[in-house]
């Protein structure tokens, strides 16, 4: 154990463990640790670093905005605020328009709350739904919510929940991908059913082809709200703007990003689509911090750089790139995800050893179970980094059966 990593033992809560590493710089999708070791960063802070480290694009926006205004409180606005929220809001696209029981204009566009992280957001989006009256809520097994109490109350994984129950809300889970116990769980005191569009946490785990129209037309037809959770895969993570947002045959009422939005920045967004935008009125939340004007600089910074670096594409081919590497694997039985965010189904149960024998390779990877790996890279990933894993891969996997 180094020095840093006593003195994190000795000055941080044990909530995440004994740190893997202790990094010091990076620079697009590689990072030096303290003792000047370089890795290629295949987790990007776990999908955050859209733009990689250091991006000078993220750079130059927070140091003009951090030397014009720093903070502002929502008592007042600032430009960039209003600009994130009106891009935001056009990324997603116009509403379709549903009969439903839900309050607002007909019609209406949306609108945005901003927050500081993704279980905010997801917080700012279960107050929303407790303004339709209903108190119900659907969410999926394996879902990944967050960990803040009512965030929480919505996540999959019973040993994040028990600890800390009991939790808010009435919330019923059903096994993620199945059609029919959607149907049969949703009624007309649901307030919301909340998926994910992609599993993140789970593994990178799709569901089958028209499970969310699915969704769509079984809250459609109870009043029910559709809540979309982007957080992982939002903001250009799957080679598109939203996995599953812009979809009309989906069209959602409430979305919630964070995670790359800000390149490394932390912000959230929860968006309420249509009338949904509406339901929040004053004094229903707040927040001191949400909103900040480096933030929202970083946030534009991000999207503006995603769009005129051609980095949808890229995500898209890079993570063709990953995926095809995997497969090439005899011990990789399945892989999964779109763009830059891939999952690795492994032979048997030696996910954290191929983590461990990665990182004494020069690759930062993750476990997102004892079989299942998952890669989230920036997606300014280049082709000498894939090309550097696609070298290495084999000899990680077979380091990692010989250790135990």
């Amino acid at each position: 154990m180094s020095t840093s990593q006593e003195r994190y033992a000795a000055a941080l809560m044990n909530t995440f463990g004994p740190p893997q590493l202790v990094l010091s710089r990076g620079k697009g999708a590689r990072v030096w640790d303290e003792d000047g070791r370089e890795y290629v960063d295949l987790l990007g802070g776990i999908a955050v670093n859209a733009l990689g480290h250091a991006h000078p694009a993220v750079v130059e926006a927070v140091t003009r905005q951090l030397s014009t205004l720093g903070h502002v409180s929502n008592f007042f606005a600032s430009e960039p605020q209003i600009t994130l929220a009106e891009r935001l809001l056009d990324l997603i696209g116009p509403p379709t328009v549903v009969e439903s029981a839900r309050p607002g204009p007909p019609g209406s566009r949306g609108k945005v709350f901003f927050t500081n992280s993704g279980t905010e957001a997801n917080e700012a989006a279960l107050k929303l739904t407790r303004r339709t009256g209903r108190t119900h809520l659907v969410a999926a097994e394996g879902s990944f919510h967050g960990r803040t109490m009512g965030a929480l109350a919505l996540t999959g994984k019973a040993a994040y929940r028990e600890p800390f129950e009991p939790l808010p809300g009435h919330v019923t889970f059903v096994p993620y991908g199945d059609p029919d116990a959607l149907r049969e769980a949703v009624t007309d005191r649901t307030a919301a059913v909340v998926l994910e569009p992609i599993q993140g946490e789970a593994g990178v785990v799709e569901p089958p082809a028209g499970y969310l129209e699915t969704a769509r037309a079984v809250t459609r037809e109870h009043g029910t709200l559709l809540w979309l959770d982007e957080v992982q895969t939002g903001i250009g993570r799957t080679g598109s703007w939203f996995a599953a947002a812009q979809d009309p045959a989906v069209a959602p009422d409430v979305v919630t990003v964070a995670k790359g939005l800000g390149g490394g920045i932390p912000i959230g967004a929860c968006l309420g689509i249509g009338p949904a935008g509406d339901l929040l009125q004053p004094g229903h939340h707040g927040t001191t911090f949400g909103g900040n004007p480096v933030a929202c600089a970083a946030a534009l910074a991000v999207i503006e750089t995603i769009e005129s670096e051609g980095l949808l594409d890229n995500a898209l081919e890079r993570g063709r790139e990953l995926a095809e590497i995997l497969r090439s694997q005899p011990e990789v039985v399945g892989v999964s995800g779109r763009g830059l965010l891939v999952g690795a189904a492994l032979s048997g149960d030696f996910a954290p050893q191929v983590v461990r024998a990665g990182r004494e390779a020069g690759f930062l990877l993750n476990a997102t179970g004892p079989s299942r790996l998952r890669l989230a890279p920036p997606l300014v990933l280049a082709d000498d980094d894939v090309r550097a894993f696609g070298d290495a891969g084999a000899d990680i996997l077979a380091a990692a059966q010989e250790t135990p």
